[in-house]
């Protein structure tokens, strides 16, 4: 097909590019999201989950009023986990209401196109032509599995983010590598599945976030520092509502911040249930994994040096996530060449925009520049807002797409 133009193409309906979305049409600019709402989240994510992040903190960001996790379920106050079903529902809302449609394919191809803009292919065979591009990508192309699992077959070793449905692994001896929520959560769904899971932490004690008190004594939370979107403390409120500060720290201390920042640890509410049903191993340094008969054998240390070995039938790799441009296949090789990177990270300016114009990264990609915030649902209207204003000054809006809906014509007062 032919090119059709749009002002913009996000790449991906996650939180990010949603949120995106709906300040850019809020703003006049015709916007094409190209991607199933919240799709990531509801086939990569274990059925039975359960959001880390609170009720205030797992709002998308729109202009309109209303639009927020806690408009639409204002029941869930804090202490109060989201189920994973809740959220997906609220993102594909909020999709179709602040957004006003998305489209059900794949970006397959950025390359640049003429002198100041792109041409994007799609699954479908479509090619746009567009003056921005957003890749909000999500976390998915950026899953992690350490070099000592790496190169095994996927019916031995994957990643977490790999399942939806673990009921798959029923009666199975199934390792899980890591020791932050996600690992934790995997081996207690694993367990309520019928699995029999051993979780492999190379921290020596697993390590659990406290209760939230909704009332705090005030010489309390003067002590303890105010609440924010990454938990309590005035640090932390700093990395969490204002990541624009973050961008003009040193290098090295940003990467330590985004590091250090939220360290591994399970949710208050999942303790109880990493009960006898899971074996647990703490302390423990992976050395290597082969194949053995129908299974695969994992080769540990421990704090000592000596070597224990554990076999399962399958690894389960909840070992996070690693910013790498390279193993973003939609962009084009000459594109990706000319990106401005620091370990394997775009550099971004205070637009999110990257070296080459006209090329923005939301979400995880922007970390190593804003910080922390960036890997979770509560940076999602701050990087919205941002790259929304910086295209609206660069590209003069064109129609407004029939069937928009009429709130979103409407800018907040903020915006006039």
């Amino acid at each position: 097909m032919s090119d059709p133009s749009s002002d913009v193409v996000i790449a991906g309906a996650g939180p990010y590019g949603l949120s995106t979305a709906a300040h850019l049409r809020n703003l006049g600019l015709g916007v094409r999201v190209i991607g199933e709402p919240m799709k990531f989240w509801d086939a990569n994510m274990p059925e039975g989950m359960y959001l880390k992040s609170e009720p205030f903190a797992s709002n998308l960001g729109a202009p309109q009023k209303g639009m927020r996790f806690t408009d639409r379920h204002p029941d869930f106050r804090l202490g109060r986990p989201i189920p994973l079903d809740t959220f997906v529902e609220y993102g594909r809302w909020f999709a179709a209401e602040a957004v006003g449609g998305t489209e059900d394919a794949q970006v397959v191809t950025v390359e640049r196109g003429g002198r100041d803009g792109y041409r994007v292919t799609l699954s479908t065979g479509e090619t746009i032509t567009t003056r921005a591009v957003v890749v909000a990508v999500g976390v998915g192309p950026f899953a992690h599995v350490p070099d000592e699992l790496a190169g095994l077959p996927s019916w031995l070793v994957s990643h977490s983010s790999a399942h939806s449905d673990l009921g798959l692994f029923s009666g199975k001896e199934v390792a899980v590598v890591g020791a932050g929520q996600s690992a934790l959560e995997t081996a207690v769904l694993l367990a309520d599945a019928g699995a029999r899971p051993h979780l492999l932490a190379r921290r020596r004690v697993l390590d659990w976030n406290t209760v939230p008190a909704e009332h705090r004594p005030v010489r309390t939370a003067a002590l303890a520092g105010p609440r924010s979107g990454l938990g309590t403390g005035y640090r932390t409120w700093l990395w969490a509502e204002r990541p624009g500060l973050v961008r003009y720290l040193p290098e090295r201390t940003r990467q330590r911040i985004v590091r250090e920042t939220l360290p591994p640890a399970g949710a208050w509410w999942l303790r109880d249930r990493l009960d006898d049903r899971i074996r647990v191993s703490t302390g423990r340094l992976l050395a290597k994994a082969v194949e053995q008969g129908d299974g695969i054998a994992v080769t540990t240390t421990d704090r000592t040096g000596r070597r224990l070995v554990t076999e399962a039938e399958h690894v389960i790799a909840a070992t996070g996530y690693v910013v790498d441009i390279e193993r973003l296949g939609l962009l084009a090789p000459e594109l990706r060449g000319r990106i401005a990177t620091r370990l394997g990270a775009p550099v971004l300016s205070r637009d999110f925009e990257a070296s080459v114009p006209g090329l923005y990264f939301a979400g995880l990609a922007a970390a190593s520049t804003f910080g922390p915030v960036m890997r979770f649902v509560h940076g999602a209207d701050f990087a919205a807002r941002r790259i929304a204003h910086h295209i609206v000054r660069r590209t003069p809006p064109v129609r407004v797409p029939a069937g928009r809906p009429a709130s979103v014509l409407k800018p907040d007062a903020s915006q006039r």
